[in-house]
């Protein structure tokens, strides 16, 4: 057994683990009655450095009616949906026209011991709900395919084998033909850790090629170029540029820049555009469209005891009940929450109107599109800046 691909697997399962929340950690909000605005949070004087626990906590549901149909957000935006924080369910019906694309996270490619291939996850499929979010609107419904459970085995067979390739790629299309999805968000590249580089690009333009052939939309999940300490990353700018013409928008990760080995801000302002240049450098509007620029709607909590992601309710929960104050970091721009315990200090970085507004200001200079993981985890007054 080679240890150092089961490290990297152990190790980018763990990251991976962290970025989605698993539904252990989850509890359902409840439903409560929700005064709706007529002025967006703009207007309201809410989008602001100087934050109050009370503001949030009295606003975060109140969203503006008047605007949930009105795409402000002039590029393509990707919203991640996930069963497992099922509000998201709700957010994209009610703001589905601010949505490009929907990516609910319902379905793996998986390899039999054979050498063929099936879909999983089918069960998950809500039709009547996938009606709702698309009907008579410009949005496409894209559910996420995660290459879920592979060996390294696995993909050395695929990847040697060019009727194998043929093969995966014919299973996935039949699948959404099927289903009658216009494309799917493809995650391969995490999971192999920064290895097989050449092995899955060679195979992803074969899909793309697959893809374009049928008049499907590809999007393919990408880590960040760059790490902390500007480390390269696990895709950069090579790969990027060859599969340029095969894959419709990369769905860039650019969060999860802090743990709770090394804490601090989710998404460092300076390192997202880092990110961006890293992979076009050239104010190339036809090629900077096509990045989709990460967006974390889950934040993370660290004290005495350690840390770990929350989502929204955990959030206002923390707010409610510690009341913490709020800073500014000029650096990240990102809000700090920080309060105090028996324990010892409590800190929050969650998103906050503001470092949104800060971060589609960015996309907005860079001409990317954005991507959303995930709108279940959000607070709805967020939706107003879209």
């Amino acid at each position: 057994m080679d240890l150092s691909f089961l490290w990297i697997s152990l190790l980018m399962q763990l990251v991976l683990t962290g970025a989605t929340l698993s539904k252990n950690d989850k509890k359902k909000e409840k439903q409560k009655e929700v005064t709706l605005s007529s002025v967006n949070v703009i207007d309201r004087g809410l989008v602001t450095e100087k934050l109050k626990s009370k503001d949030i906590i009295k606003e975060h549901a109140s969203y503006c009616d008047r605007d949930r149909e009105v795409k402000h957000f002039p590029g393509v935006t990707l919203a991640y949906v996930t069963p497992w924080n099922n509000h998201g369910y709700d957010v994209a019906k009610i703001f589905s026209q601010k949505f490009s694309f929907v990516s609910p996270v319902w379905l793996q490619i998986k390899r039999r011991k054979g050498g063929t291939f099936f879909v999983q996850g089918d069960h998950d499929i809500d039709q009547g709900w996938v009606e709702d979010v698309t009907k008579g609107k410009s949005t496409e419904m894209v559910p996420r395919v995660l290459f879920d459970g592979w060996s390294r085995s696995d993909y050395e067979s695929l990847f040697s084998d060019e009727s194998a390739i043929e093969d995966c790629a014919n299973v996935l299309l039949k699948f959404i033909k099927k289903k009658k999805f216009p494309g799917i968000v493809v995650e391969i590249w995490s999971q192999l850790g920064g290895q097989y580089r050449k092995e899955l690009v060679h195979f992803l333009k074969h899909l793309g090629e697959f893809f374009k052939n049928e008049g499907k939309t590809l999007i393919l999940v990408i880590p960040p170029p760059v790490y902390p300490g500007n480390v390269d990353g696990m895709f950069g700018k090579t790969e990027f540029n060859e599969l340029l013409p095969y894959v419709d928008a990369f769905s860039l990760m650019t969060y999860d820049f802090s743990n709770p080995s090394r804490p601090g801000p989710n998404s460092p302002l300076s390192w997202m555009e880092s990110c961006v240049i890293a992979l076009a450098p050239d104010d190339d509007p036809q090629v900077r469209r096509k990045i989709l620029l990460g967006l974390n709607f889950y934040g993370n909590e660290y004290s005495a005891g350690g840390g770990g992601p929350i989502v929204g309710n955990q959030y206002i929960d923390i707010l409610r009940k510690f009341k913490p104050k709020f800073k500014w970091d000029p650096q990240s721009e990102e809000h700090i929450a920080e309060y105090k315990t028996d324990r010892g200090q409590g800190l929050v970085y969650y998103p906050t109107l503001q470092s949104l507004q800060r971060r589609l200001d960015l996309a907005k200079r860079l001409g990317t599109g954005i991507s959303i993981w995930e709108i279940g985890q959000g607070l709805d007054y967020f939706y107003d800046l879209l």
